[in-house]
């Protein structure tokens, strides 16, 4: 049996039985704009060692740590990791089935998934949480769909610093379902400007994200304040949940949802994935929240269990019934953060935060006495904006031949912000790489 034609006349009966005249009319629904005109310039077949010299000499092209001294986070961060989780994640009693339908052939898998439930719902000081979602970013858009589904009102507002790939996202999400996006404005100090929230009338949500993408803490409990009487939900997002091991969680502040991005715990940056969604709500909101929910039950012997007790998704119950189509819970990722937490436990989540934050404010109070203008005063976690003289940007390009990614040009987002830049500093740097930066940057 042939899986693949390999004459003009197999192509041609293949497309005579799905009714069209020629292969390019399959791509009919794709933008001709959007489709590739020319063949792929691939290399023949290689043989193993000749590929291992072809990704070698692709890696070489490509500014990556340790090699590189990469100051840059905005949404993913380099991060220390365990050896152990590693080494655990390849334990088949975690890794079985892909969904855990047959709880008696998956009880490692949903052991995993119950303890992560577990340590995020701690970790973001709320109720429950589900088995993860895809992203940090689809998790907030399933979230603010969530508030809709709870205060059955259709309009958000939405901080503008938010991560923007993030906001994109949730416009995507919401452009098919009519309902209004009011986007908040930051103010002088780096932080969401509440003063612009428009009128409360059939606001469902207020999200806002802290670490915010400046790297600025938000005053989380000032925004609950603000919407508490108005029956609008507060989304708290963020993208550094290892900020939560010194900053207040979101739960303590007044969040009904907490969402973000948990790639920071034990998760490698590989080319940008993969990524692991966080969602933790008030248990009263259960029952709309999206995803998976594992549960702890006892068998007919009346020993210790784990099943999936809810999970309404389209695959699971009727369409008009299900509350979102997230059809997996990342459990690999899920449990590597599940890993890394519990290695690291409370103490250490507090101490590795602790230094992230100090060695942050180091380079910031460094560059601040080269002369460097921090124009947001507003205290900030592992990142902040740095505001260097006109013209930078013939430096930054200085820098990346001397093997120094000088952080992420914020210009692209926000257009009003020419000469600015954000600058991540986790543990991984020591502090000679951070005096490096504050002397080349002043060359």
């Amino acid at each position: 049996m042939r899986y693949l034609p390999h004459t003009p006349e197999d192509v041609a009966a293949m497309l005579k039985v799905v009714g069209v005249d020629h292969l390019e009319a399959l791509f009919a629904t794709i933008p001709e704009d959007a489709r590739r005109r020319s063949d792929m310039k691939l290399p023949g077949p290689l043989t193993e060692w000749e590929l291992n010299v072809r990704l070698d000499a692709l890696s070489d092209s490509m500014a990556v740590g340790p090699e590189y001294k990469v100051f840059l986070g905005a949404g993913s961060y380099d991060h220390y990791i365990p050896a152990s989780v590693s080494h655990l994640i390849s334990r088949s009693e975690f890794v079985t089935s892909y969904t855990p339908y047959q709880p008696e052939m998956s009880q490692g898998t949903l052991q995993a998934i119950f303890e992560f439930q577990t340590l995020t719902a701690r970790l973001l000081g709320l109720e429950v949480a589900n088995a993860s979602m895809y992203d940090g970013a689809s998790a907030l858009a399933e979230a603010l769909l969530m508030a809709t589904r709870i205060t059955r009102r259709k309009k958000i507002a939405l901080s503008s610093l938010i991560h923007p790939l993030y906001r994109r996202v949730v416009q995507t999400y919401f452009a098919p379902t009519g309902y209004t996006i009011e986007t908040l404005p930051y103010s002088v100090n780096g932080t969401t400007d509440l003063a612009r929230l428009g009128p409360p009338e059939d606001l469902a949500a207020v999200a806002v994200q802290s670490p915010n993408f400046f790297g600025c803490i938000e005053n989380l409990r000032d925004v609950s304040r603000k919407i508490k009487d108005t029956g609008a939900l507060l989304v708290v997002g963020f993208t550094e949940p290892l900020a939560y091991g010194l900053l207040k969680n979101p739960g303590s502040q007044g969040a009904d949802i907490a969402c973000g991005e948990g790639q920071s715990l034990g998760i490698p940056r590989t080319f940008g994935g993969p990524a692991l969604g966080l969602f933790a709500t008030q248990m009263k909101y259960v029952r709309s929240m999206p995803g998976r929910l594992v549960g702890e039950t006892v068998d007919v012997d009346g020993r210790r269990g784990f099943v999936l007790t809810l999970a309404t998704r389209e695959q699971h119950i009727r369409r008009e019934k299900a509350t979102s189509n997230i059809c997996t819970n990342n459990s690999l990722c899920a449990l590597m953060a599940t890993i890394y937490l519990a290695t690291l436990g409370g103490t250490c989540i507090r101490e590795l935060a602790r230094l992230n934050y100090d060695k942050a404010q180091y380079l910031k109070e460094q560059l601040r006495g080269a002369g460097i203008t921090i124009p947001f005063e507003n205290p900030t976690f592992n990142e902040f904006v740095a505001q260097f003289p006109a013209g930078f940007d013939q430096t930054y390009e200085r820098l990346l031949e001397k093997k120094i990614v000088a952080g992420l040009p914020l210009a692209r987002f926000y257009p009003e912000l020419s000469d600015h830049y954000l600058l991540c500093v986790t543990e991984t740097m020591a502090q000679k790489d951070l005096d490096v930066l504050v002397r080349e940057v002043q060359s």
